[in-house]
C-alpha cells in the first residue's frame, strides 16, 4: 500500500504542511482547533510518522512513561483506565509510544535511568506518595515530568488537577438544597492534597459537619460508614469524598435499615464507573479524568519539545451530576 504522506494529512486537515509537521512533532505552539483537525486527519488517513527518521532529527526516543500506583492500590481504582485512555488519545496519533510502569521496588529508579539514558523522553506521575523524592529529583535533573494532581508542598513542577475545593462545595450545596439537617462527610486521606482540599471545601460550606476519615478505598468507605452511623445515628446527608468509598458506604446504610436517598442522601466525588454500579446510582461531583489525562500528555509533550518552557498548573472545573442517591 502507498504510504500516506504528511502533505496528504495537511490537505485533509486544511492546514499547511508546516502546521501538520508541528502537530506530529508535539509542538505546543499550535492552535487547539488546528491540532484537533490534524489529529482527525491522521486518524482518517492512517498516517504513520516515520519514527526512525524523526528520531534522527529530534534525538528523542518517541516514548513516554506513565508511572502508575502499585498493584495493591490499582485494585478497584476506576480512574486508571480513563487516565490511560486520555494519554493514549494524544500520543498515539503522533507515533509516541506509551510505556506503562507500576510502582514497585526499583521502578522509580528504572524510570529515572530510562530518562537519563534517553530511553524515555518524559514521564507522567500518577498517585505519588507525599514523601516520594522522585518529583524533586526529576526537577533537579531538568527532566520532563508532569504530575497528576497538585503536589503537597509547592515545587516548580507542571501538574494537572481539578478544583477539589470547588467540587466539595458543590456536594455541600447539594445536600443543603435537599434540606438535610444532620450532615457528615467521609474524607479522603489527609496526607494527600485531594483529601485535604475536599475536606476544606466541604467544611467551608458546612462548618458543623460530622467528620469521619477514610482513605479513598471501598473498604474504608464500609468502615467509615459503620463508624458514622454509630456516632451519629440521625445523619441524613453524607458527602463521601470518592465514588469508590461511597460504593462501600451505601450498602452499610441499607443493612442498617436506612433507605437512600429517602432517609440518607449520599453524594460522591469523581463520577467514575463506581458511581454507576452503586445502588441507587450515585449523585456525584464530576472531574473530567480523560480530558485531564489528555492535558497531562500535551503538557509533557510541550516540555519535551520546548525544554526551557516554565512549569504550569492546569486546573479543570468540576460539575455536579445528579442521579438517584441524593
Amino acid at each position: 500500500m502507498k504510504r500516506v504522506t504528511l502533505e496528504e494529512v495537511a490537505r485533509v486537515a486544511g492546514v499547511s504542511r508546516a502546521t501538520a509537521s508541528r502537530v506530529v512533532n508535539g509542538a505546543s505552539s499550535v492552535d487547539e482547533s488546528l491540532r484537533h483537525a490534524v489529529q482527525r486527519a491522521i486518524s482518517s488517513t492512517g498516517y504513520l510518522p516515520n519514527i526512525a527518521a524523526r528520531s534522527l532529527v529530534t534525538r528523542r526516543a518517541d516514548a513516554i512513561g506513565l508511572l502508575l500506583p502499585d498493584e495493591r492500590r490499582m485494585d478497584g481504582d476506576p480512574h486508571l483506565a480513563s487516565v490511560v485512555s486520555g494519554v493514549t488519545r494524544v500520543v498515539r496519533p503522533l507515533g509516541v509510544h506509551l510505556v506503562l510502569m507500576m510502582t514497585g521496588p526499583g521502578t522509580r529508579e528504572q524510570a529515572m535511568s530510562d530518562l537519563r539514558c534517553g530511553r524515555l523522553d518524559g514521564v507522567i506521575l500518577v498517585h505519588t506518595d507525599p514523601a516520594d523524592p522522585v518529583p524533586g529529583q526529576l526537577i533537579e535533573a531538568g527532566l520532563p515530568v508532569v504530575l497528576a494532581g497538585r503536589p503537597l508542598e509547592p515545587m516548580p513542577i507542571t501538574y494537572v488537577d481539578v478544583n477539589q475545593t470547588a467540587g466539595a462545595a458543590l456536594a455541600a450545596c447539594r445536600l443543603k438544597s435537599l434540606q438535610c439537617n444532620r450532615i457528615a462527610t467521609i474524607t479522603g486521606p489527609q496526607d494527600t492534597p485531594a483529601g485535604q482540599d475536599r475536606l476544606a471545601g466541604f467544611l467551608a460550606e458546612v462548618p458543623d459537619a460530622v467528620v469521619v476519615h477514610g482513605d479513598f478505598t471501598r473498604q474504608s468507605g464500609v468502615a467509615a460508614m459503620e463508624h458514622l452511623i454509630r456516632r451519629c445515628p440521625d445523619v441524613d446527608g453524607v458527602f463521601v469524598a470518592s465514588d469508590l468509598m461511597a460504593n462501600g458506604a451505601i450498602p452499610v446504610l441499607h443493612r442498617s435499615g436506612r433507605k437512600v436517598p429517602d432517609d440518607v442522601a449520599v453524594v460522591g466525588f469523581d463520577d467514575s464507573s463506581a458511581a454507576l454500579t452503586s445502588e441507587p446510582e450515585l449523585t456525584t461531583v464530576r472531574q473530567p479524568i480523560t480530558d485531564m489525562a489528555a492535558e497531562m500528555a500535551r503538557q509533557l509533550l510541550r516540555q519535551i519539545t520546548e525544554p526551557r518552557s516554565p512549569a504550569v498548573s492546569v486546573v479543570f472545573e468540576p460539575s455536579l451530576v445528579v442521579r438517584d442517591s441524593g
